[in-house]
């Protein structure tokens, strides 16, 4: 997480919190360590951001301090957060687990905050979706693609097979009954789509392939074979 993200997170922690929070407690949600914490609140704290505590004590913010209201019409917002309910459907938890800040902060800053909430019953989506991958770390999938790093993976195919595979991958694609992976296939010297409940182990290499990647999405989108033809 970025550090600009990080402060803006801590900061909607705190505007929520009833009761002083440790830096470790803090540490923990934003899954970083309490020395962190302890700069950035000192970061705020230089901001003129009302935060009152310190080290070894607990942190709270006063009352008043306000984000400006989103402007946002009711479709707008109900698209939102039919949205995000919808990463359920993914499999992805590192994803579901963004989706729920995302409609707390929205919340935060709505002028009337049950807008975002879907507990009521008005808007339902179903669970039914991809299956959660019991091996792949989707996060690792989505930053080897983000950040164009080499993985090499042990896949079994449809017959049960189990194949090792160093790949390059090239985007995660979210269909409503599999996640698949969509890479460029050392093996295969060709365009490979895995399923992502299929990868049996899923390590980085430390290799970038940031010089070929434009290239090989171009490529990849030229010739888009459907993952169902294409699963190797």
């Amino acid at each position: 997480m970025r550090r600009a993200d990080r402060l803006f997170e801590l900061i909607q922690i705190l505007r929520r919190a009833r009761t002083t929070l440790t830096a470790a407690q803090l540490a923990e949600q934003l899954e970083v360590t309490p020395r962190t914490v302890y700069r950035d609140m000192a970061a705020l704290m230089a901001m003129r951001v009302p935060v009152e505590g310190e080290a070894g004590v607990g942190y709270i913010m006063r009352p008043g301090y306000d984000l400006p209201p989103l402007m946002f019409d009711h479709e707008e917002i109900e698209a939102i957060v039919v949205g995000l309910e919808l990463l359920r459907r993914t499999g992805d938890k590192g994803l579901q687990a963004a989706a729920r800040r995302v409609t707390a902060k929205i919340a935060d800053v709505l002028p009337d905050p049950g807008e975002a909430d879907m507990a009521d019953g008005r808007f339902v989506v179903s669970h039914f979706g991809a299956p959660e991958p019991m091996a792949a770390d989707m996060g690792m999938l989505r930053t080897s693609v983000r950040d164009d790093r080499q993985l090499v993976i042990d896949y079994r195919d449809e017959k049960g097979d189990v194949t090792h595979r160093t790949v390059l991958p090239l985007a995660v694609i979210y269909y409503t009954e599999v996640t698949v992976l969509a890479a460029w296939c050392e093996l295969r010297q060709d365009f490979r789509h895995f399923r992502a409940d299929r990868i049996v182990t899923c390590r980085e290499t430390g290799e970038s392939f940031t010089e070929q990647a434009v290239r090989l999405r171009r490529d990849w989108h030229e010739q888009l074979i459907m993952p169902h033809d294409a699963v190797s």
